[in-house]
């Protein structure tokens, strides 16, 4: 399941940084494609804005198949003040570009399957595939406005994989 998790971010921090590489962040030292796993990262009281958020909510495993089918449910939550320069007045310009841009990257609905915990990957037999985004409706508190989309990710359990 690790594998699958640590594939479908992966997927999506390297999209990103094709599709808009300008969405970036500054974190730990490091400017990144502005895509992180919140269960990767420190405990921030308050969340960054303009920055793809990624929780695993949910864990199921379908064992009636010859593989273990795992699918896991990944929720993507993000949020945006707008611009300074426009005084926060385009802050639904900001979000629906951030709504496009996550759909962007969730195209094509797979990525090859790699196992990240050795020294240097390793691609594995099996691709992680997920489904259509599920976009909830958009909340504004104090000037902010924010979005959760939740997808569902998909894959089997190889021989040996935890």
């Amino acid at each position: 399941m690790e594998n699958a998790k640590n594939s479908f971010y992966i997927a999506l921090r390297n999209r990103l940084a094709q599709v808009n590489p300008a969405r970036s962040i500054y974190l730990r030292g490091v400017n990144r494609p502005a895509v992180l796993v919140e269960e990767n990262e420190l405990a921030t009281a308050k969340p960054q804005n303009d920055v793809f958020r990624m929780r695993w909510t949910k864990v199921d495993v379908n064992n009636e198949m010859p593989a273990a089918v795992i699918r896991t449910t990944c929720e993507i939550r993000y949020s945006t003040m707008g611009t300074t320069n426009n005084g926060g007045m385009d802050r639904g310009q900001a979000l629906t570009a951030m709504d496009s841009d996550l759909l962007q990257i969730l195209q094509p609905g797979s990525t090859q399957k790699i196992c990240y915990s050795q020294t240097g990957a390793t691609a594995q037999s099996t691709n992680v595939f997920w489904t259509a985004p599920v976009f909830e409706a958009m909340s504004e508190a104090q000037g902010v406005l924010t979005r959760t989309v939740t997808v569902d990710v998909f894959s089997l359990q190889e021989v040996g994989e935890a």
